[in-house]
């Protein structure tokens, strides 16, 4: 027996689709976790692995050098596989990257863990960004992508703030590695759910079939305006100032100024847990992970500001501006590292707020997925080279200050291709600082 009017949980309702986007975000929960465990553990790493920082830096590498190659080859599986069979493909990827981690017993395994890792693991990124275009396009778009990035990054602020716990409170750094690893199954599960939940839409209503996104066509590279390259060009510089340093920035803490790596504090290991997170700021992993609570608390609003007042290429002047003396002042400074680190927060809310949607407004509809794709491609290659030279140049001068002039000088040249972005985009009919009362 049939009803014309669907049931409260029908396929058609907000509650339906905000429930499915809860295990869309938590697809990528325990890929985020398991990501920044190597900078949250480096410390114990390096001692109980015998690891030196630049092979810290080298795992982070081999991370971007997978996305660098599956930029070419996820966007055909998932033009093949579908976003279901595609989603559940590169989160078993993921799974399988983090056990090969937790069970490495040197160098080459590890690399080949994260590369394994790293394959899956932006691919699902990738697919993400999708099913949510397919569930939510012509709907509650902007706030959608806004909820499954502030739920992704629990993943790395837990990341930071229990990995040396975990490792602690076991007496193993094996079980804090199982532990991402666990995450990444639980990511696993709720795929499964989300297959379960999409089919079910898919019978029921007439779902798009959403694009994969970062497919690179080489014809279209020579029509892209100035403004674009500018934005490529901000995005690597301005990445590879964040990502880097945060992968080595605990080590930093630890042992230029003494921070411990977690809480001193008696009682059950939840009791430790919920101290940690409530005296973040005491600890190395907890002073890390302040750009990222940063930006997972005030992205949604950040992008909702820009809806209203453009100033894109501003604010990423702005941004940039902001990297410089954050990273010199830690760099030639012994002056308590948690005001620099909220400065970078500011950095990290408001440049990829106004970049990413950038894109969109300099480059053709259907050239976006080559767009998007040539910046994704380009962003891993600074990531996997900074990476590398971060760690080389701690390992070589036995001080952080070289590394942190480096990162200070990415900040000088993200603001000058922002100025150039800036004026680039005058020239082009100031698309990227209208707002939305001038109609964008």
């Amino acid at each position: 027996m049939t009803t014309d009017t669907p049931g409260a949980f029908h396929p058609s309702t907000r509650l339906y689709r905000f429930t499915i986007l809860i295990f869309i975000s938590l697809l990528v929960l325990g890929s985020y976790f398991a990501f920044d465990s190597i900078g949250a553990l480096e410390n114990t790493l390096m001692v109980e692995l015998s690891l030196d920082r630049s092979t810290i830096g080298t795992l982070y590498a081999a991370y971007s050098i997978a996305a660098i190659f599956i930029v070419f080859f996820g966007g055909m599986l998932y033009d093949k596989l579908g976003p279901r069979k595609a989603s559940l493909l590169f989160s078993i990827l993921v799974f399988l990257g983090a056990v090969i981690v937790a069970v490495a017993k040197g160098k080459w395994m590890l690399i080949f863990g994260r590369l394994v890792f790293g394959a899956g693991s932006e691919s699902l990124i990738v697919v993400q960004s999708a099913i949510i275009s397919r569930w939510f396009k012509g709907k509650e778009m902007a706030m959608a992508f806004g909820i499954a990035l502030t739920l992704s990054r629990v993943g790395t602020m837990f990341a930071f703030n229990t990995e040396e716990l975990i490792a602690a409170h076991f007496h193993s750094f094996r079980a804090a590695l199982w532990a991402a690893a666990l995450l990444c199954l639980f990511s696993v599960l709720c795929n499964l759910v989300y297959n379960v939940m999409d089919r079910h839409g898919e019978k029921l209503l007439s779902l798009p079939r959403a694009e994969a996104g970062d497919k690179i066509v080489f014809s279209d590279l020579k029509k892209f305006n100035s403004s674009f390259w500018f934005v490529v060009l901000l995005c690597v510089t301005f990445y590879s100032a964040i990502f880097p340093f945060t992968a080595l920035s605990t080590d930093m803490f630890h042992d230029k100024w003494g921070i411990a790596s977690v809480s001193d504090v008696t009682g059950s290991f939840m009791t430790k847990v919920f101290y940690n997170f409530s005296h973040m700021f005491s600890t190395a992993p907890g002073i890390t992970s302040i750009t990222i609570a940063a930006s997972m608390i005030f992205a949604p609003f950040a992008g909702g500001l820009v809806d209203r007042i453009g100033r894109r290429a501003s604010l990423m002047v702005v941004g940039s501006l902001l990297l410089i003396p954050a990273h010199l002042v830690m760099g030639i400074t012994h002056w308590n590292p948690i005001p620099m680190m909220a400065v970078l927060g500011v950095s990290f809310v408001l440049v990829p707020a106004a970049m990413w949607p950038s894109v969109p407004l300099v480059v053709e509809e259907k050239r976006l997925g080559t767009a998007f794709g040539l910046m994704t491609m380009i962003q891993n290659l600074g990531l996997g080279g900074f990476s590398l030279l971060n760690g080389w140049l701690r390992d070589k001068t036995g001080t952080y200050t070289s590394t942190q002039i480096m990162f200070s000088g990415l900040g000088v040249a993200g603001l000058v291709f922002a100025f150039l972005l800036l004026r680039s985009d005058k020239r082009l009919g100031g698309v990227l600082e209208a707002g939305r009362a001038q109609g964008t």
